[in-house]
């Protein structure tokens, strides 16, 4: 695939700096937070949702450590054993519903 050249050629200052809204050189603008008092900005109620889902899925461990010490005391005791078979029919249907999501 070949990409073209732009039509027009970009602008040699950035936006901010030369911008149809920037102040001419030598002359000082105010600071945004003074051009722009009394604006507010408010949420909607699927960000509320989100902010409460988050905060209370980080009290929530991502592994549970008690599994954990479990399974490596297992195989530090030579107990844990790998089934190959369930490893492989898992991979399987990984597979399959990967393969069923593309189309």
């Amino acid at each position: 695939m070949k990409i073209d050249k732009p039509s027009k050629p970009l602008p040699a200052s950035p936006i901010a700096e030369g911008g149809p809204h920037a102040a001419p050189k030598g002359k000082s603008s105010p600071p945004p937070a003074a051009q722009q008092s009394g604006t507010s900005v408010s949420l909607g109620s699927t960000a509320t949702q989100l902010r409460s889902m988050e905060s209370s899925m980080a009290s929530v461990p991502v592994a549970d450590a008690g599994k954990v010490a479990e399974i490596k005391q297992a195989i530090s005791d030579g107990r844990f054993k790998v089934n190959t078979e369930i490893i492989a029919d898992r991979l399987i249907e990984t597979v399959h519903d990967l393969m069923g999501n593309r189309t």
